[in-house]
């Protein structure tokens, strides 16, 4: 148990590190929405399920199972409605520097 709690733990801070990554590197809001909303939501869900293995089987690990869940299905929807919510107010997209 304790080696796949390592193991998640460890892949969740990587999308964690990736994601924040994306966020400094890539170009526009919108290709930053998309590296936040995906990779955090990976690496959170992975680091806490990490966290869920290490503890074992207790009420702590039920509630940070529920954490997850309650980040696995607000965190896209929340990233889809600002990014609508930026659309509609017509943020810039990026264009090439070449064109």
């Amino acid at each position: 148990m304790i080696l796949l709690s390592i193991v998640l733990i460890g892949s969740g801070a990587f999308f964690l590190l990736m994601g924040a990554i994306g966020m400094l590197r890539f170009p526009d809001f919108y290709t930053r929405m998309h590296a936040a909303g995906k990779c955090d939501t990976l690496g959170s869900l992975l680091v806490l399920t990490g966290l869920a293995c290490y503890g074992g089987l207790s009420l702590a690990s039920v509630k940070i199972l529920l954490i997850a869940l309650f980040i696995f299905l607000t965190s896209p929807t929340a990233t889809n409605a600002i990014a609508r919510a930026a659309f509609k107010n017509k943020m810039p997209l990026w264009t090439s520097e070449e064109d």
